[in-house]
This record gives C-alpha cells, structure tokens and sequence, in this order.
C-alpha cells in the first residue's frame, strides 16, 4: 500500500483558528443595521450572540486561540484523516493526485462540529442555557445537538419542512442527543405563521427557519441563537479543517493545484480553502479555488452581489453577499445543505475579486459523481458533497484529456449515511433535476433593501 494514502495522526491539532479577515487583499463592506443602515456594532448582535463570538465576529486578528476544552472535545475525531483517492484516480484513468480531507468521520458526520463545539462553549461560558438554531439537511442540526449535550445546553431546532420529511433518521440524531425539532415553517413563530398564511404547503427554506430562530432568541434573555455557515466566526472555527490539510498535504510532498468545495452558505469551503487562500495573498501561490453551488440554488453564479437580509422575515443585520434574493425559496432537492439564497460575504467578496471561482451542478450529475466516487473509494457522499465530487471529477478528466498532472485537494464534508432515500431516487431514475426558476428569482431580487 502507497504509505501516503493515509495522512493521519502525524498531523497536530492546531492551537488557533485563522482569521482570513487579517489578510483580505479586498476590503470586506461591513454589515449593517436593518433600521438605521448604519455599521453594526457589538451591542446590536448582543441579543443573538455571546460577546466573545461578536468580537470574533469583528476581530482582524489573524490567529485565534482555541480554547482547551474546546479542543479536548476535537480530539474526539480530529485531526481528520487526508486520504490519497487512488482507487478513483485509477477509475478515471487520470494522472491527476486527488485528495479528500475526511470531515465525515466527526460523530455526527460531517464538518459542522468544527463550529457547533466551539458556540456551544462561547455561550455556556456566558451562562446561556439555551440555543435556538435551524438547520436545512440536518448536518448543522445534528452537530449543535451534540455539542449543546456536551455542555449541558438545551437545543431547539427548526428544520427545514421539505428536509425534516426527506430525512427523517437526521431529526432522530438530534433528538438522541436531546434536542426538539419542530418542521419549518411552524405555527410556533410570528414568522412561521405568516408564511403558512400565504402557502400553507410551503417546503420552507433555511431563510424562513432562520426568521423562526432568530424570532425566539430574540424574545427570550436566557437563550441565544446559533448559525451554522455564513457569518465569519463560524467560517474562523471551520479553518482547523484547512490548517490540518496544509500541514498534511506537506507530509504527503504536493501542493494542491486546485482546491474544491461545495458551498451553501459557505463554511466547509471557507475552512479547507481559507488557509490555502493565505498562500496566495502572502506567499504568491498559483492555487486554483472553485466553489461548487447547486444549479436549483446558485447564489453566486446567478445570484447578485449586493446587500440583503439573512432570513426571508427581514429581522437580521443587511450582509453584502451573493443572493438569489430573502424571499427566494428554492425546489425540494436533497442536498437540503446547499438551499440557501445567500453566500458567505467572504466568500462572495472573493469570489467578485476573482479569487474564487463558482461552478454550478444539477443534482442527477452530481449524484452520479457520487455513486461512482463510493464505488471506487467505498464512501457514500452527502448530497451537498456530492457537488464538489462532480467538479472533482470534471477537473480530472480535464487532466486526462491534457495530460497534465495537477494536484486536487477537495473536502468530504460529510457522508450520505442518512441521505439514502435520495440514492433510492437516483438508482430508480426519479430524481429530478431543477434549474433555479429566473422568473421567482427575478421578483425576489425586486424585493432588495435600498442601501445606498
């Protein structure tokens, strides 16, 4: 056996989280007050957020120390394995070296407990004794049950209506760890009702989950909410993922050409590729950065860079970000993850910069990467990995075809262990592909806030 398929324990737990923000080649437009349009400042986010999560939030430091307990809670499953896909490398016939860092080995899955730990301390240690979430596939609702758990916090989550009956075994995840799971939208919000109001057969959408999260953390002093993906101290946790890889790829002997990811809101990207991306900036690196998106949702490759609201009921801060627009409500596909109408505003100012380079996928062609990536390398992707896994192949072939031989790194952000109803759906031929629908994209986008 090649002694580099398996990069493992010899990599060291990082001590800090990278700050991107300390490094920017582009100025990042700050994020702004849904009355005033004025820049937020730390009392404005108090009512959501714990301090020490606001100031990681604003900070520009470039290291930021994770805290021990934190970390002893990492060791559980980290460092994550970067494995050497030869088996696959093989199937295509390609000379190019494809690596995937392994976040499915985390107890929930997936990447998410990179963050999901680290909030749930922040506000344990602010004596917080409840965290209010939503979550869209279930992957980021899993990882805050669990964390929540460890630290003795209660969960509430609001899942995704359409993902909430498409997988059903991720909602009985969260409630072993002891969270409650209530279908998005609900009767138990202000914001749930009104959308049921006007479509009482509505899918839901993380938009509208978030509304719902938002309205009762808002409403109740002992509880605070928790977001998996978008803001910057959640894409500041997941970096461990991409400082783990540069210390692994350098044990291996390469140097990624290319590093893919599929994004939704943009975290699992953001973490692998943010440590890479500090080559580029300080160092001069050629890397190449590619972003995948879902075809039925592509904030970024159909989307505006412009400033919008988080949630569809217009209660959180004004982000400057690709957007498909707040009141967009994509189809029912599985990658419930990827079913989000706006993009991190890192990730979309480098995108706009030309750093980063967005690519889009219907779901039958990524499902079809997923099926032969488990067959040759035994892993069932997540639908939302599913994506990446698609370019990663696309990319290869292209090596084929030109001989060259490039190095792609990408991240397994998570597994498809739950997500099996909709491999029954491919395998039968009844999976549907959607394209995003210009028209309802059109009107949401009309439905902008005026920000000068």
């Amino acid at each position: 056996m090649d002694n580099k398929k398996y990069i493992l324990d010899e990599a060291k737990l990082p001590k800090a989280w990278y700050n991107i923000a300390a490094d920017l080649p582009v100025p990042l437009p700050p994020v702004l007050h849904p009355a005033t349009l004025k820049p937020v400042g730390p009392d404005d986010l108090a009512p959501l957020f714990p301090m020490a999560l606001i100031g990681q939030e604003m900070s520009t430091e470039r290291y930021i120390a994770i805290p021990e307990t934190v970390r002893d809670v990492y060791r559980l499953w980290r460092p994550t394995p970067l494995v050497r896909a030869h088996r696959l490398e093989r199937a295509l016939d390609t000379p190019a070296h494809i690596y995937y860092k392994n976040e499915s080995v985390s107890p929930p899955g997936s990447h998410k407990p990179n963050t999901a730990v680290a909030q749930a301390y922040y506000n344990k240690k602010e004596g917080i004794r409840r965290l209010i979430t939503e979550t869209g596939a279930g992957q980021w609702g899993s990882a805050l049950s669990m964390a929540c758990n460890f630290f003795g916090i209660e969960c509430k989550v609001y899942m995704v209506k359409i993902s909430y009956q498409q997988k059903p075994y991720r909602r009985s995840l969260m409630q072993i760890w002891g969270a409650s799971v209530t279908p998005s939208p609900s009767e138990e919000t202000e914001a749930g009702r009104s959308i049921l109001a006007q479509d009482p057969d509505s899918l839901g959408s993380l938009g509208i989950a978030i509304s719902e999260a938002v309205e009762v953390a808002a409403a109740n002093e002992d509880t605070k909410y928790s977001l998996g993906s978008v803001l910057n101290h959640v894409l500041l946790h997941q970096t461990i993922v991409g400082q783990e890889a540069v210390a692994q790829m350098e044990m291996a002997g390469e140097e990624p050409d290319i590093v893919i990811g599929c994004v939704g809101g943009g975290s699992n990207y953001a973490g692998l590729a943010f440590p890479f991306l500090r080559r580029v900036f300080t160092e001069g690196a050629k890397t190449r950065f590619i972003s995948v998106e879902a075809s039925a949702c592509p904030s970024v490759t159909k989307g505006v860079y412009a400033y919008d609201f988080g949630d569809t009921a217009m209660t959180t801060p004004l982000m400057k970000m690709h957007t498909l627009g707040h009141s967009f409500v994509p189809a029912g596909i599985h990658a419930g993850g990827l079913r989000y109408h706006g993009m991190a505003p890192l990730i979309s100012a480098l995108a706009e910069a030309g750093y980063i380079e967005p690519t889009a996928y219907l779901q039958n062609a990524a499902f079809a990467a997923a099926v032969q990536f488990a067959r040759s390398e035994g892993i069932v992707p997540a639908p939302e990995t599913a994506h990446a896994v698609r370019a990663v192949i696309d990319e290869a072939l292209r090596c084929k075809e030109s001989g060259e031989q490039k190095v792609i790194l990408f991240n397994f952000s998570g597994h498809g262990h739950f997500d099996l109803a909709a491999y029954d759906a491919y395998l039968g031929g009844e999976l549907l592909d959607y394209e995003y629908p210009a028209s309802k994209v059109a009107k949401a986008l009309e439905e902008l806030p005026q920000v000068e």
